[in-house]
């Protein structure tokens, strides 16, 4: 009886064999028979997954991002009990990769990113990862601003002068620019964790006291 092939299995186990070759080489210093070799599968067993080596990185994109969001949930989920600002903190720390054994994720993270500057294929992919984080973002800081109103006994006004949107766009930003500057070594990891713990001290700060009632 033929054996059966777990094709999704094998796929995220290209992916896995294809962000390790660009850790080393950068995404245009991947092929699909170094692909295969890493992977310890056929060549053609990579071709069958994936009809070009574009696809190929296209699919490892998603891999990483996937990888990336489910980390995040997973921490959530990890401390139910959490306060909504400290799981909103939990989440921008894990999608700044800072921690060491994350270090070879961020660096693919950011070949990927660099190569998407002359490839509109890769950057469209990369545009969905972002969009999912930022929306994963939103809603931890909507559900904060809900319990910042709530202990104020202001849960229903809608005066709070901070955007959802806005300020995950600046925390995802935030973010990402902490990782190269932790990877080129600029700032260590714990002075990049204090720089985000910092951004956040000051935005509770100001809804404290530009809250319902203080705004201009």
């Amino acid at each position: 009886m033929p054996k059966q092939v777990d094709y999704e299995s094998r796929r995220r186990r290209i992916a896995e064999a294809v962000c390790l070759l660009v850790d080393e080489h950068g995404p245009e210093g991947v092929t699909m028979r170094d692909v295969a070799a890493r992977a310890e599968v056929s060549l053609g067993a990579v071709q069958r997954c994936f009809r070009s080596k574009e696809e190929m990185l296209l699919f490892a994109v998603d891999h990483v991002g996937e990888r990336i969001t489910e980390r995040v949930r997973a921490r959530l989920s990890s401390s139910p009990a959490q306060s909504a600002a400290s799981a909103l903190g939990h989440a921008v720390t894990e999608i700044a990769l800072l921690r060491r054994e994350h270090r070879a994720e961020a660096r693919v993270w950011l070949a990927f990113v660099a190569q998407a500057a002359v490839s509109e294929p890769l950057a469209a992919k990369l545009r969905t990862s972002y969009e999912a984080l930022h929306d994963l973002l939103c809603r931890l800081v909507t559900d904060a601003l809900s319990a910042e109103a709530g202990e104020r006994g202001s849960a229903g006004d809608d005066a709070s002068p901070l955007d959802p949107q806005r300020e995950a766009r600046a925390l995802l930003a935030l973010a990402d620019g902490l990782t190269s500057h932790v990877l080129i070594g600029h700032l260590t990891p714990e002075e990049a964790e204090d720089a985000l713990r910092v951004h956040l001290v000051r935005l509770w700060e100001g809804l404290e006291t530009s809250g319902p009632g203080k705004a201009d």
